[in-house]
Formats: structure tokens, C-alpha cells, sequence
């Protein structure tokens, strides 16, 4: 319970500043260009009978603003005069143009109200990643620095990788961290060198895997390889119990022989399918006896080991951490040079979120969309204010870029709208924008409930 308030709240907050700051967009064009806001709301006020939907709303003495917070979390708006926007006011529209209206100011400023949130959610991304790499630095391990090499699921193994083989470069171009560009630069690479037994080889590539495929099969498409000397055991877990320690090593479970660590959990995955496919209690006590072979303090012992069955794995209670080991590179910035290695890594950041987004349209990509559930686990189980930071800056990130999808609803299908007006002189008509707006919301609570729906059958 303790993890989940922690994550909650620290969505929460994030959720909260970057919907409050998008929404200050909108607010400070339209206020800098005359145009009225009357209502500036942090979550949507749908009310419900008489219920006006309204946790908290003050309009102050001499403003035409009323301020105040919703209940229902899904973002927030700036209801702005003469606009057809998510509050779906028709009859405001029917009066007379009035000069402080939104319709009556010139194509260009309402093209500058309707960027003024994903400019300042994109500003805020780079300014937190600049703050972050002149707070923290930043702290990473080469590729090629991993020693041990990596860990090749089948299908890469088809393409030539062996277990071992240290990662150098991709078409020329040294890897970098190993982070999800790793596995995107292997997905578009056409050659990739591998350091192989002290020489240098070169394997082709199609060029065009399936990053969405390489990063959910499991065992994934490469990993660090991690030996299977043991690192940490867990107190009173089954390991603990059947005399495994520190430092042991594990060379078989139920007489499959275990080279790494690697293979270890992959063992421990296959014994989970077995567990869970069994039909009675019996059958699942039987999965869950295993025989261990391990080396402990220089001898080969043969232990039964009944391992602990959790929600969506089995646990022995063995850890390996080794990759802490492995010599990590680290950057320092000072104040002024965080500011462009912060653009750079923002803008990292969002060429890989735009690259992958291809992979939505499919039937996987699909089923992998996730709602408040899903981004509320990407948190930390505990308060860490770089790992909160960095989660926030990709939010702001994502918000921007979700929210410029020519989409009607969103900024973006209002933009795509003006642009229209611009380029032919036209305005499109009201009749039109209102039933655009009808559409674009139906579409974006649709992704949401499918999102949210991926969330609770993940959970059940």
C-alpha cells in the first residue's frame, strides 16, 4: 500500500504541474492578445445532477477568470470567449462577435493561443533536463564497456549474434548508453561490429527489426549478459532456506544446466508457464519443487528448493547485480552548458517517442497502450527527486507531442484548422468545428478507455 501511495502521489504532482503550466499557455496568449479566459480549471468540472463537479472554484473581485479544480482527473482547460472547445457552448456562439473574443482576433494570434501549451510543456521538458544534467550530471554505462558481452534471445542469434559478443558500433556509429536507443540503433542498423573472442566482426543487418517485437519478447533481443555467480540473497526466502549464499553458483534447476544468470531467470519464466498451466493444487505444488545444483564454498550441492509463487513470476530469492560493476562514465555541466546538452537530450528524447509511435498502429502496439495505471508504475517505488524529474520531463514531453496531433479536440486539430483559414481565407463553419469537436473528443475517450482497458486486464 505504502509503494502505491508513493507512486500515486508523485503522479499526481507530476500530472498536475504539467496540465497547470499547459493550461498557463493558453492563458498568458490570451491574455497578452485581449481575448477573455473565463474559466482556468486544473481536471475537468462535469457535474453530475446538481452537482456542479467543482472540488474548489474562486472567480477574484475584477477578473473575468474563475478559477478552481475539478473532479474528474483527466487534464484540465482554459475556457476561453468565443471558442468551440471541450465545454461544447453552442449558445455563446450565436450572440454577436465581441471584440474580446477568441473568433474575432487575427488567424496569427489564435494560432499563438492554441501552441501557447505544447510550446510551454516543450520549454518546460528542456528546461527540466537541463536543470537535471546540471543537478545531477549524468551517469551512465557504455556499451561497450559492458566486458561480459550480451545475452541474444533466438531470433538475434538467427542473424548471426553469439552469446558474449560485446556491442562496439552501428553503422559506423559508436552505441551509446544502454537505453532504448540501444535497441533502436539495432533496429535500423544495416551493419553492426560486435568484439568477438578479441577480434573484431562485422554482421549485416535487414535494417528495419521490429523494435516493438525485440523489447517484448522474453527473453529480449539482447541483454547484458550477467554471470551467475550469486550477489544478494534474500532473508528467509526458499534460497535463504535451502542453504544457498552469497557468492554460490547456481549450475542447473531440475537438471537444465545454467550458464548465466541470464538463463537462470529464463528458467525460472519457463517453470511459471508450467505452474500456471497446471490444473489442480497438486500439479502446482509439484511445479513449484525444484532441484538446484549449486558450488558453495567450494562444494556441489544438491538441494530441493520450493520456490515462492508470486503474481506474474516465481522467486527464489537470488539476485545478481553485477552490472554495477561495470565501469560507468560520468558527465558534469555547468549551469550554462546544461542548457544546450538539455536541449539535445530532450530533443533525443522526442525523436525516439515520434520514431516509435509508428508502432501504435499495430495490432501489438495496441495492446501495449497504457492508462493511468501503466504511467503511474513508471515511477519509483520510492521518493527519488532525478528519478521523479526525469519521469516528469518525458510526461511533458509526451503531453506536447499527443496534444499537437492534428486531432480535432486536441491543440493540434485546432492548429490544423487555422492553417486551413490561413492558407484559403476561409474560416471553416461553426456547424462544422462543433461536430469536429464532437469527433475528436469521442476519439481521444476512446484511446483513453482502451488505454485504461489494457491497464486493468494487465492487473486481473
Amino acid at each position: 500500500m505504502e509503494v502505491f501511495l508513493i507512486k500515486a502521489l508523485q503522479f499526481i504532482l507530476a500530472i498536475s504541474l504539467l496540465v497547470l503550466l499547459h493550461e498557463a499557455g493558453h492563458f498568458f496568449f490570451s491574455k497578452l492578445f485581449g481575448v477573455r479566459v473565463e474559466k482556468f480549471y486544473l481536471f475537468f468540472d462535469l457535474g453530475i445532477g446538481k452537482w456542479s463537479g467543482k472540488l474548489f472554484h474562486k472567480k477574484p473581485k475584477n477578473s473575468d477568470t474563475e478559477y478552481g479544480v475539478g473532479w474528474l482527473p483527466l487534464g484540465g482547460y482554459c475556457k476561453i470567449s468565443g471558442m468551440i472547445d471541450e465545454s461544447f457552448d453552442t449558445e455563446q456562439m450565436k450572440q454577436p462577435e465581441q471584440p474580446w473574443e477568441f473568433r474575432s482576433k487575427p488567424a496569427w494570434q489564435r494560432l499563438l493561443i492554441m501552441t501557447g501549451g505544447v510550446l510551454v510543456n516543450f520549454l518546460l521538458a528542456l528546461f527540466i533536463y537541463s536543470m537535471i544534467l546540471f543537478t545531477w550530471g549524468e551517469k551512465y554505462v557504455p556499451v561497450q564497456n559492458m566486458t561480459r558481452g550480451m545475452y541474444f534471445n533466438e531470433e538475434a542469434r538467427e542473424l548471426g549474434f553469439q552469446n558474449g559478443d560485446i556491442m562496439l558500433s552501428h553503422d559506423g556509429v559508436d552505441f551509446g548508453a544502454f537505453t532504448a536507443d540501444f535497441y533502436r540503433d539495432l533496429a535500423e542498423a544495416h551493419e553492426v561490429t560486435v568484439l568477438r573472442d578479441g577480434q573484431q566482426v562485422s554482421l549485416a543487418l535487414p535494417g528495419n527489426l521490429d523494435l516493438l517485437r525485440m523489447l517484448q519478447s522474453d527473453p529480449r533481443f539482447a541483454s547484458p549478459l550477467i554471470p551467475m555467480c550469486i550477489d544478494s540473497v534474500i532473508v528467509d526466502s526458499p534460497a535463504a532456506q535451502a542453504g544457498i549464499a552469497k557468492g554460490d553458483d547456481i549450475l542447473s534447476i531440475n537438471h537444465h544446466d545454467i550458464a548465466n544468470y541470464n538463463e537462470f531467470q529464463q528458467e525460472l519464466g519457463r517453470l511459471y508457464d508450467v505452474y500456471q498451466s497446471a490444473e489442480t493444487d497438486a500439479d502446482r505444488q509439484q511445479a513449484l519443487q525444484t532441484e538446484v545444483v549449486f558450488v558453495h564454498d567450494g562444494d556441489t550441492l544438491t538441494r530441493t528448493v520450493v520456490l515462492a509463487a508470486e503474481k506474474k513470476a516465481l522467486k527464489m530469492g537470488v539476485y545478481n547485480l553485477s552490472l554495477n560493476n561495470y565501469e560507468a562514465v560520468t558527465v558534469e555541466y555547468g549551469f550554462f552548458e546544461s542548457f544546450p546538452a538539455g536541449i539535445k537530450y530532450g530533443w533525443n528524447v522526442l525523436s525516439g517517442y515520434v520514431s516509435d509511435m509508428k508502432y501504435v498502429f499495430t495490432a501489438e502496439g495496441a495492446k501495449s497502450l497504457g492508462g493511468f495505471g501503466t504511467i503511474g508504475n513508471l515511477f519509483p517505488a520510492v521518493w527519488d527527486w532525478h528519478a521523479f524529474w526525469m519521469m516528469t520531463a518525458f510526461l511533458s514531453i509526451i503531453l506536447a507531442f499527443m496534444n499537437i496531433l492534428p486531432i480535432p479536440a486536441l491543440d493540434g486539430g485546432h492548429v490544423l484548422f487555422l492553417i486551413y483559414e490561413m492558407i484559403t481565407r476561409r474560416k471553416p463553419s461553426e456547424k462544422f468545428m462543433i461536430w469536429a469537436e464532437y469527433v475528436g473528443f469521442g476519439i481521444v475517450i476512446l484511446l483513453m478507455i482502451v488505454a485504461n482497458l489494457n491497464d486493468l486486464i494487465r492487473l486481473l
